[in-house]
């Protein structure tokens, strides 16, 4: 059995200690390759950096919308600049978050879809950031039409999964299924069609039931990937096939 990683910040500071423990442990627990996702521009080089220390670690460039105070319009040619010459898997992090209010949701609008246009011209899938948004950001990705990306740490309805798949989007699912009053996220997981699904950790964030209070590591994805197993009633064997399969459609991981 091995899983892909579909999201994972392990250019967070606090990997700076034990970054080769961490990626050694995933490893340990079969986890073959990791995405590795950009919040801001300064973030960049480091990740870089990292991608290209780490033969199995992949890196996306975008700008996260939970900061964008942070972000400047000339971020985003540096974006496109940046794009065509390091030839990413992806874009991203971006989308759109109003968990706090709508104060600045015309700048996220902009970034966002700018974006997603970068995505669209450089042939790459989008890496999509949600929250009180999904049914926006689905009518935005109907509209700008990238050719493919996934939902980070997908919340919605089942309603909303069906039509995110049906624009050949994805859906990350992190270790919130592990949690018994996920229920909506539960029963997506259990009746979506199964070329939908990735599995990630959000490393150092979203740490499961298992671990309260830690800072996550993709090392941890095998817990709820083993529940999706059973929601699904499948075998270990043949979702991560899947898994690793629908990850490789999407990112198209070149060859080390």
């Amino acid at each position: 059995m091995s899983l892909i990683d579909s999201h994972c910040h392990l250019d967070d500071d606090r990997f700076d200690e034990n970054r080769d423990q961490v990626i050694a442990r995933a490893m340990q627990q079969g986890i073959e390759q990791i995405v590795m996702p950009a919040t801001t521009v300064n973030r960049w080089d480091k990740i870089k950096q990292i991608a290209g220390q780490y033969h199995n670690v992949y890196p996306a460039y975008g700008l996260h919308p939970m900061f964008v105070e942070q972000h400047q319009t000339s971020h985003l040619q540096e974006l496109d600049e940046w794009l065509d010459r390091e030839k990413p898997i992806a874009v991203g992090e971006c989308g759109l978050d109003f968990f706090h209010g709508r104060a600045d949701e015309k700048r996220q609008l902009q970034l966002f879809i700018e974006q997603l246009q970068l995505a669209k011209n450089h042939h790459l899938p989008v890496i999509v950031h949600v929250r009180k948004a999904m049914d926006q950001v689905i009518n935005l990705i109907r509209q700008y039409r990238p050719a493919a990306g996934v939902i980070h740490s997908f919340a919605g309805s089942l309603q909303q999964a069906q039509q995110l798949l049906d624009l050949n989007f994805k859906l990350g699912i992190a270790a919130t299924v592990d949690f018994q009053r996920a229920r909506k996220l539960r029963d997506v997981v259990a009746k979506i069609d199964e070329h939908g699904l990735l599995v990630e950790s959000d490393a150092p964030d979203q740490p499961g039931a298992q671990h309260r209070d830690e800072l996550n590591e993709p090392a941890f994805i095998v817990e709820h990937f083993q529940t999706m197993v059973k929601l699904r009633e499948t075998s270990e064997q043949h979702l991560s096939d899947v898994l690793r399969r629908n990850s490789n459609k999407l990112f198209k991981f070149p060859e080390n």
